[in-house]
This record gives C-alpha cells, structure tokens and sequence, in this order.
C-alpha cells in the first residue's frame, strides 16, 4: 500500500498547468527576431519545382513543419487539402483593444483577419502606414511582393506602431492542458480506488501505476536524495509522469502529431522548475561548496566561478537534454517518410512505392523505440533532478 495521498502528491500539476499560456507565447515567437533569415533561405527554395512544374517536395519543411509549434492540430492531408482543428487566436492590441477568432480566419496564411496575418507560423500585425492596413483579404504573399518585410507588419512589443500581445492557444498548449487532464483523470480515479478499498491489492490502474511510483520513490528519490527525499516527492512524481505522458501522447498517430517536450520553451520551463527548488532547498554545506570550495585559497578565483556556473549548466543540460533526444526521434521518423515522396519526385512513383517497404519497416521500428525513449527520458530528467536535490540538501560532515 503506498505511503502517499495521490490527490497531495499530484497538486504540483496546476503549476505546470499555469505555465501553459506562458508556454503558448514563448514557443510561437521564440526565433521573431531571426524571419530575415528564414525568409531569405524560403525565397531561394520557392522557385524548387520538379519535372512537371508542380512544386517539389521540400522535406525540411514538411519536417519542421510537424515537429514545431503551430495555430492549429493537423490530421491529415486528403486530396491535397488539409484536415486540421483550429485553435482560439487571443490578440490583444495596445489600440485596437482584444481580438478573438479561430486561427482558420487565417485560411492557412492566404488571408488577413483584424489587421493580423500569419506568416509561417507567426502572427504579425500591419503597422499603420502599410497600405493593406485596413484590407481583410490580405495576404502575406502580396505584401511581400509589394516590398514590404516583417518589420513593416508591426510590432511585438507594447508601445511600437502596431503592437500586440499573443495569448493565442498554440497546439503545443493545447497539448501540455491535454496531458494534465490525462493525469488528473488517471491519478483522482487511482486516490478514490485507495480511498474506497484501503486494504485491498490493488487492481486495474493502481496495479499499473503503483510499480512506477514505488519505483521512483525506491529507486530514485531515497538513494538520490537521503532521509529529506518525502519533501520532493510530490515534484518527482508529477514531473516524470507529466514527461512520460506528454511524449506518449506524441506517438499516438493521427492525432496532430503533439510535441510537447520536442518545444524548447516547455523543457526550459521543467529545468528552470527544478533549479529554483535546488537552489532554494540548498543548506549552509550547499553554498559553501560553491563559495568557499575545499581548495587552497589561491584557487578561489578559478573554482568560485566555474562552480556559479555549474548552478547555470545543470538545468541547460536538464532542458537541452530532453528537448534534443525528443525531437531527434520525430526528426527520423518523418525522414525515413520523407523517403517516399524523394524517391517518387525523383524517379517516379514505382520508386516511391519500392522504397515505401523500406521506409515505413523503419519508421515502424522507430516508433517502437520510441516508446522505450519516452520513458527513459522521464526517468533521466526525474533522476537528475533528484541528484540535485540531494546535493542542495547533503549535509556534510
């Protein structure tokens, strides 16, 4: 019978939950500052067509197109059209006042709504002297061939012509809130299980669930962390079954191909997480290894600051840990489908099929592995950051 309240432990998820919003911001304009130069290398490549005039296949944007974030979940593509689910665009102009509207007003790019545009997965806004400023049918495609570049679309920051906040529910939002329903369904059912039968074995769920916690509480938190482990369970547990859930979701085909942990910003959010409970659990035999580590003194002046630095690099290696070997996986999986379409572009579709056995026996295989990546990378991320804690809370003799 397990020692902890599933109902206690699990509180740790409205953080994550909180995070959510903040997440959908940062993962859509985390690289606004670098369109030149995406829109430099997409101009060279749009006049790619094949033999017959019709645009070529480009893998690298069916790829990154699928494994970053976006305003809607794609399905799947039916007679060259895409099935996909929009999502809420929540605009907040520091003139125009709040806009609300599905991200299918965008019709995939080829159309303006409020004086928004999307380009390429972000949203800019007209400034007021474009001349489309006031046109609901503008598209991005004109005002390019018009000369105008990002900058002249507007703003991101409050008080530049043009400005606007995103709060928009990006699919990467969608699926953090998707995998904290998952959890509170599975674990409030598992409490009220315990709750209704104390002293029974436990049965369906709990009998797939309680292995897993006594696991990380066995072999993770006690001999990570010593005798002060109870404090960091509630973290431990939510956080690797927040990861392990959130990448199983990814695998789940045909349901918009969700890459939570494949996002950057959702990994920085863990690792920063994790760093503040460290570095605020850290005791006096902490800190004193990092400023005044058992060293000569002389060697105070290069150990000092490599150890502030290792407070830093633990949680960059946290996030770029998680956030590379997740979307590394996606990455080969779409390539090894990429193939088919190469081949068939290249040497017609008889290519295409041959080389499809091959790719999809790969990709299958791929997808398989997976499933063991996606437990053991909740399982690194819980180790590590039960070591830490261990180390803030060592008492040294």
């Amino acid at each position: 019978m397990l020692k902890y309240r599933f109902d206690k432990a699990f509180k740790p998820i409205l953080l994550l939950l909180t995070f959510a919003v903040f997440t959908s911001v940062y993962a859509q304009d985390s690289d606004v500052h670098d369109t030149h130069a995406a829109e430099s290398a997409e101009e060279t490549e749009h006049d790619s067509h094949d033999s017959h005039g019709a645009e070529a296949f480009n893998a690298g944007d069916m790829i990154m197109h699928h494994v970053t974030d976006a305003h809607d979940i794609h399905l799947m593509d039916i007679g060259g059209n895409a099935i996909s689910i929009p999502l809420p665009i929540i605009l907040l102009s520091t003139d125009d006042g709040l806009s609300v509207f599905l991200s299918s007003a965008f019709h995939h790019g080829h159309a303006a709504k409020n004086r928004y545009i999307l380009d390429h997965g972000h949203i800019y806004r007209l400034g007021e002297n474009n001349p489309f400023a006031e046109s609901e049918h503008l598209n991005a495609a004109d005002a390019k061939a018009m000369g105008f570049s990002s900058e002249d679309w507007g703003g991101y920051f409050a008080g530049e012509p043009g400005a606007f906040i995103d709060m928009s529910l990006t699919k990467t939002a969608t699926g953090i809130m998707l995998t904290v329903v998952i959890m509170f369904f599975v674990f409030m059912s598992i409490a009220k299980s315990y709750k209704r039968n104390p002293n029974e074995a436990p049965k369906g769920l709990q009998s797939l669930m309680e292995p897993l916690i006594l696991f990380i509480r066995d072999e993770v938190a006690k001999p990570s962390i010593g005798p002060k482990y109870e404090r960091f369970m509630p973290y431990l547990l939510t956080v690797f079954f927040f990861i392990w859930t959130a990448n199983m979701l990814g695998l789940i085909p045909f349901i918009g191909g969700f890459n939570v942990t494949g996002n950057l910003a959702v990994t920085a959010i863990l690792a920063i997480i994790t760093f503040i409970i460290t570095n605020v659990n850290g005791n006096k035999s902490y800190w004193a290894h990092i400023f005044l580590p058992a060293v000569p003194p002389p060697l105070y002046v290069l150990m000092i600051p490599i150890e502030i630095m290792g407070l830093f690099i633990k949680p960059i290696v946290l996030c770029a840990r998680l956030f590379a070997n997740i979307t590394a996986g996606h990455i080969i999986i779409l390539s090894f489908m990429s193939l088919i379409f190469i081949f068939g572009n290249l040497y017609g579709a008889g290519a295409g099929y041959g080389v499809s056995i091959v790719s999809l026996a790969f990709a299958i295989f791929m997808n398989i592995l997976e499933l063991l990546v996606a437990f053991l990378q909740a399982y690194v991320f819980t180790l590590l950051s039960a070591l830490y804690f261990g180390a803030a809370v060592e008492e040294h003799h």
